[in-house]
């Protein structure tokens, strides 16, 4: 062996040292500590896969549908059974129900990260504000989080697309508002218990200020927790979407949307059942995935709620 030769495990070794040498070993040890967790877990990485499928199908929709979305021969091929040449069966307009399925799958994409990119940051910033200022302040802010938590989510998400007009947009920010107050709670809680932490009085001794130490000391610790429940959320957040779909207050038709196809599916389904279930089964497996890849993070982030 040459002297210049790296041993296999010395990565390895590096990522799992009990004394990290610099932040950045520490970060990455970390990493690869959760990840080995999060692997063991073997329905947490079938969540992850059909997560990763649902991206890929969004991303190559135009290329992996075989039919137009919208556009179907009303004269030859209406409301036609699963077989070789239509996977999934058609609809009462012709359109072929995979290809909408596949191209559904961007709005309900488009729906969960927009949701998870309004509501985590402000359930956290509320969260970590009142936990941290305590007296009015956290009261005031509790209320508030207990107004929202007092009514089912689809109810409020109902009442605000209902003020705001039926449309995809006007669903997502719905959802956004109703989906906040349970990361206000968690951050919340995880807050409580920081701010009792040594390393936070000594920041304080040093002058720092409150939303200094807020943004740059408690937050980051929070985000972790906070992650894993935007995720277990997700499957929520889709049902709620496909319920305003279903309803006609979410996306309108044409579009593809689940929910959508299963509310034209529902004046077919004795005899004509492919046109609902299809894309009911579609949100029942993403649904399902995203609730594994929660509990496979929740053990692999969050050491508390690990069994």
């Amino acid at each position: 062996m040459s002297s210049v030769e790296v041993p296999r495990e010395s990565l390895r070794d590096w990522l799992l040292s009990e004394r990290p040498r610099s932040r950045r070993q520490a970060a990455f040890g970390r990493a690869y500590a959760g990840w080995r967790t999060f692997a063991r877990n073997r329905l947490a990485m079938l969540g992850l896969g059909i997560v990763l499928a649902l991206v890929l199908v969004a991303i190559f929709a135009d290329q992996l549908a075989p039919y137009h979305p919208y556009i179907g021969d009303l004269r030859t091929t209406r409301l036609l059974p699963p077989a070789a040449a239509h996977w999934f069966g058609t609809d009462d307009q012709a359109r072929e129900i995979l290809s909408r399925i596949i191209h559904g799958s961007r709005i309900t994409l488009f729906v969960v990260v927009l949701v998870a990119v309004l509501a985590a940051p402000i359930g956290l910033a509320v969260g970590t504000v009142a936990g941290y200022s305590g007296g009015l302040v956290d009261a005031a802010l509790m209320r508030i989080t207990d107004i929202f938590l007092a009514f089912p989510r689809l109810i409020l998400a109902l009442a605000f697309v209902a003020a705001l007009g039926p449309g995809i947009e006007n669903a997502v920010i719905a959802i956004a508002i109703t989906s906040w107050p349970p990361y206000a709670r968690i951050a919340r809680a995880e807050t409580l218990t920081i701010r009792q932490a040594d390393y936070i009085a000594a920041v304080q001794l040093i002058g720092a200020s409150p939303w200094r130490i807020v943004l740059r000391h408690i937050m980051p610790l929070c985000v972790s927790s906070v992650i894993v429940r935007v995720t277990l959320d997700m499957a929520g957040i889709i049902l709620t979407a496909a319920g305003l779909g279903f309803l006609g207050l979410g996306a309108q038709p044409p579009t593809p949307e689940w929910g959508a196809m299963i509310a034209n599916g529902r004046l077919y389904v004795l005899d004509q059942w492919w046109v609902a279930a299809a894309p009911g089964a579609a949100i029942f497996i993403v649904s399902l995935a995203f609730n594994l890849l929660g509990d496979g993070l929740r053990d692999a982030l969050d050491p508390k709620g690990a069994k």
